[in-house]
């Protein structure tokens, strides 16, 4: 049996967009923030490349809307891009009073170049804007009195109530399991923040830290939220391919400034995929690798800096040189043996730009959401804008709501009284497995018809079996993210077969060309929530 813990303001996720938000809330709001490892290690501290914004004077709104909109495959919502791109200089200098320094050129910001964007507009921090900024924020956010940190624990499942004269769900809390005491606690607050991130470590081969789980998406899609577009994962075209180093990318800023690939035939090849080469967008770019690899057998390609000074490689890329220098690469000198890997989730939790969702109290921020802003395909540097500006957003709507009454019901504890410890923990883990593999070989770059069908039907039987643990047995972290991983896989999947077209992150055999009939978002209703309060699982 948990406890119950009452706060304010519940934020799930430690990355830029639940730190942000925790800052900009009033100082007397009581905040308490959960991340299910240490509050430093998330997805915003591996992002490389950096923020994009207008910060230029022959740079405008229009022009990064427009590449925006060129880029996501005439499915981005252009007002909601028009929105954040132009508050995109206002987070900016609000990381810059928070303590960030940017790279300088001239005593200005340096603007570097990412695929797809016709004008410099990436604010950067050498080869480690994420780690930088991320850095920062949460030695900011650790000496915030009102803001309580629960380090090692991790979102169960939302609480809501059935409002029945309005028909509107209400969340009023979650459970949250804390992996030292092995307890499920109750937290009660008066909004609830999902900032979880996405859910690329569904997939075998992935650029994202192993927190990148879904967990936000299946915990609200459980509760009643509908999810849209979740059939468009971008997979980064370079991510470093070498048996003792996982998940390390190769930023897009190697290409940007004038980084090649070539096969290991010694072959340029994206010539004659785009005119655009190197610098076309990343879906292209990743289909290019993906089919040059497929066709010749090839278990990688190469890219290729050594074009370029030897001084400049080190100052512009520290932590890509030192990192493939442990490996005994050389990147002043060798070329960098690379892979594409899952890397975004462009597709989330339907909600508005403050990260309203369809449950009262509920928001959902970051990459777990979707605002209508990436479209079919993310531009490069904008998740980290859209992070930021989401947290103006959100905190602004919270503040103007703030003179909500809090619901008064005395929530369920969780009862465990009646499961026992697993002895089958080995099962989890071959699951894992089993389930990362099968998204990447069947629901990976290139999809077909059949492959997804055969992809569903093994998920089938390995939910089921998960399912029966899962209500049998003692929560465990493993186990909690295994059942997140198959849902979300299951809404990819299922997102995939709705959409008889390609567009985008989506490459469909079947259907290899855009269709105008589908010149629209995909939509999964919620599933309706096993944690109303009149369940009678829980004891009062």
């Amino acid at each position: 049996m948990g406890m119950v813990k009452n706060t304010d303001i519940l934020i799930v996720g430690s990355g830029i967009a639940g730190l942000s938000t925790a800052l900009m809330l009033p100082s007397q709001t009581s905040i308490t923030l959960i991340t299910k490892a240490s509050s430093d290690n998330c997805s915003t501290s591996w992002a490389q490349g950096g923020i994009a914004s207008v910060l230029s004077e022959t740079d405008s709104f229009e022009k990064h809307i427009n590449d925006t909109v060129q880029n996501g495959g005439g499915i981005v919502d252009k007002d909601v891009a028009s929105t954040i791109i132009k508050e995109g200089p206002f987070c900016i200098n609000w990381l810059k009073t928070q303590g960030v320094s940017f790279t300088q050129k001239n005593d200005k910001i340096d603007l570097t170049l990412e695929s797809a964007h016709n004008e410099r507009r990436i604010a950067y921090i050498r080869d480690e804007t994420g780690a930088a900024i991320h850095k920062i924020l949460n030695e900011k956010v650790k000496l915030k009195k009102n803001i309580k940190i629960l380090e090692e624990s991790s979102l169960v499942d939302l609480i809501t109530e059935n409002n029945d004269s309005s028909n509107i769900n209400n969340c009023l809390g979650a459970y949250v399991f804390c992996k030292d005491t092995k307890n499920i606690i109750t937290v009660k607050a008066k909004k609830i923040i999902l900032a979880t991130g996405g859910a690329s470590k569904i997939y075998q081969f992935t650029s994202n830290p192993n927190t990148s789980t879904g967990d936000g998406i299946a915990a609200a899609w459980r509760a009643g939220c509908s999810v849209v577009n979740m059939e468009f994962i971008q997979f980064h075209p370079t991510c470093l391919y070498h048996p003792n180093i996982k998940s390390f990318l190769i930023s897009e800023s190697l290409r940007g400034e004038g980084g090649i690939l070539y096969t290991p035939d010694n072959v340029s090849f994206m010539g004659k995929y785009d005119r655009r080469k190197e610098l076309a967008s990343r879906d292209v770019v990743a289909r290019a690798i993906d089919n040059e690899m497929k066709i010749h057998g090839y278990t990688n390609v190469f890219l290729d800096i050594t074009h370029m000074s030897s001084s400049y490689i080190k100052e512009r890329f520290p932590t890509i040189y030192k990192k493939c220098l442990t490996i005994g690469i050389d990147i002043t000198r060798e070329r960098i043996p690379v892979v594409p890997a899952s890397h975004y989730t462009c597709g989330g939790i339907k909600t508005d730009v403050c990260g309203k969702t369809e449950i009262k109290n509920l928001y959902v921020i970051g990459e777990s959401a979707h605002t209508g802003f990436h479209g079919a395909n993310r531009l490069a540097s904008n998740s980290l804008l859209e992070c930021l500006v989401m947290s103006k957003k959100c905190t602004e709507d919270i503040k103007y709501s703030s003179k909500e009454i809090a619901s008064d019901k005395l929530l369920p504890e969780w009862d465990d009284s009646l499961v026992t410890e697993s002895e089958e923990k080995f099962a989890i883990s071959h699951n894992w497995d089993e389930l990362r593999k099968i998204m990447w070989g069947y629901v990976g770059i290139v999809r077909s018809n059949k492959r997804l069908i055969i992809a569903l039907e093994k998920i089938d039987l390995i939910e089921k079996e998960v399912n029966e643990h899962y209500y049998q047995h003692r929560i465990s972290i493993d186990l909690l993210e295994l059942r997140n991983i198959i849902h979300v896989s299951k809404l990819i999947i299922k997102s995939a077969m709705l959409r008889k077209e390609s567009r985008g992150l989506h490459y469909s055999i079947d259907y290899q060309k855009t269709n105008k009939k589908y010149e629209k978002n995909t939509y999964i209703n919620g599933r309706v929530n096993e944690y109303h309060l009149k369940l009678v699982r829980f004891k009062v």
